[in-house]
């Protein structure tokens, strides 16, 4: 800490993954006072990225989610405690439940995430109407996917998707696997439009086709039609069509949980805003994870004029990329975090590296080793056993480089730069390219977009010469790290 006495308590609000992870890595570094993990769900820590894949297609259930099984927090001594926190006492350093219950702490972290964002749409509250974030979402819709095939005799069940983000069409390609016809409504005028760039969007609106999606682009959704009997039996676009459907799923983006951040008098502008540190304007209260919006900084992250925020999956399910205003709320006065960073672009991610990479930091600075959030920033999804890995930020690229076999390869990369600078790299069913641009954004080292464009170009050869001293070296001696 910053005085360097370590404090006797962490209570961390949020049993996510980053949540988890926060608890987990204090005890890693030794960290010896008490760990409190408030949660809502009940549920142990898990993973949420194959809620939308694994879970939903009934590969693994709830136990397979599990970061850690029960017998290890009590083992490791994380008092887990399941209700809602209502209030933070700065003065005090305690929080209080719903239940009336406390909790004092020397130190405070928020691991509060974020909610589905929800459509203000008549009949958005109709039985059939599906977000997607929490295990117990994920259960729902896999019943309701289940009970509509079945219920389909004759013909096949009709989804619709609202928002052709990851975890929108990661669910319409497990939904056209389990036999349903599958709409997918999208605003913008491409799939995954905030997130990669229009050459790998183009790929997976060319794949989702071929496997029988039907994707519809710049068109709004205005309402859910009801059958009569409380459930969604359509859904309304903005050029007057009604799409059929016997279950829907809206993947429009997420809120970051700021309330408590903000009642209690801390700085929030699209998220808990906090320092490179993850420290808000309260040195005793950190935020991580998908509601923190925290400087940009490091390799691979393109400073832009406001807060943005980013997802991958990887991602957590129910989040999809929502640039943020610095219109939204400011509502710290005292110096700190709220003050320093508005000199320093920020952006919010939504991702498990992200979460994971922040909680890490945290338990660092609580144990005595503070540093800045520096990390990389990667995403994955995986769509019909198509997958994108992207590393770094492509926000505000100029400039592409594809790396093919051919123009119709099903395995490509896309370098994306900005003044001449790579920036980003998405990769499409090439895992070697993915990690050697993490390692070539991650280290610093120099590409031009000359030397990329040149006929045979390897990007994992390229790394090998970079790590060699620019001497080419043979595939064994790749260095790793």
């Amino acid at each position: 800490m910053a005085d360097g006495i370590r404090p006797a308590s962490v209570v961390v609000i949020g049993a996510g993954q980053g949540g988890h992870q926060t608890a987990a890595s204090l005890r890693e570094r030794g960290y010896e006072g008490r760990i409190t993990l408030i949660g809502e769900e009940g549920a142990l820590p898990y993973e949420r990225p194959p809620l939308s894949k694994a879970y939903l297609k009934g590969e693994a259930d709830e136990t397979h989610l599990w970061l850690r099984p029960e017998a290890y927090y009590a083992r490791q001594a994380i008092d887990r405690v399941t209700g809602a926190v209502v209030a933070i006492d700065r003065a005090a350093r305690s929080v209080r439940l719903a239940d009336g219950s406390s909790y004092g702490y020397g130190h405070l972290v928020l691991a509060t995430g974020a909610r589905p964002r929800t459509p203000q749409l008549p009949g958005a509250g109709l039985r059939g109407v599906h977000a997607l974030r929490t295990v117990r979402d994920a259960a729902a819709l896999r019943d309701a996917l289940a009970a509509a095939t079945a219920g389909a005799p004759g013909g096949a069940a009709r989804a619709v998707v609202v928002g052709a983000g990851f975890i929108g069409l990661e669910f319409a390609a497990v939904a056209r696997e389990s036999g349903c016809e599958v709409t997918v409504v999208e605003a913008l005028d491409r799939p995954m439009a905030r997130v990669v760039s229009a050459r790998t969007a183009a790929h997976f609106t060319g794949l989702h086709r071929r496997r029988g999606n039907r994707l519809v682009y710049g068109q709004g959704v205005t309402a859910f039609h009801d059958d009569g009997h409380g459930r969604v039996a359509a859904v309304g676009t903005a050029d007057g069509r009604r799409l059929p459907a016997d279950l829907v799923l809206v993947g429009i983006g997420v809120v970051p949980r700021t309330e408590l951040a903000e009642t209690a008098g801390l700085a929030v502008s699209g998220g808990i805003v906090v320092d490179a540190g993850l420290l808000t304007g309260d040195p005793h209260i950190s935020a991580i994870g998908d509601c923190a919006v925290f400087p940009l900084s490091g390799p691979g992250t393109q400073p832009r004029s406001e807060p943005q925020s980013r997802l991958g999956s990887g991602s957590q399910p129910g989040a999809e990329s929502q640039p943020q205003s610095e219109s939204e709320s400011e509502s710290e006065s005292e110096t700190g975090a709220g003050a320093r960073s508005r000199t320093q672009p920020r952006m919010r991610l939504e991702s498990v590296q992200n979460a994971v990479g922040h909680a890490k930091l945290v338990a660092e600075r609580i144990t005595g080793a503070p540093r800045p959030y520096d990390e990389l920033p990667w995403f994955w999804s995986d769509q019909f056993g198509t997958t994108v890995q992207i590393a770094g930020i492509g926000d505000g690229h100029d400039a592409e480089v594809v790396l093919a076999d051919s123009p119709d390869a099903d395995a490509f990369s896309v370098l994306l730069f900005r003044q001449e600078a790579l920036i980003a790299v998405e990769s499409v069913n090439r895992p070697g390219d993915h990690m050697a641009a993490r390692r070539l954004l991650g280290d610093g080292m120099s590409l031009s977009r000359a030397e990329a464009a040149r006929a045979g170009f390897s990007l994992t050869e390229h790394l090998r010469r970079s790590a060699n001293g620019g001497v080419s070296a043979p595939a064994g001696a790749m260095a790793t790290g």
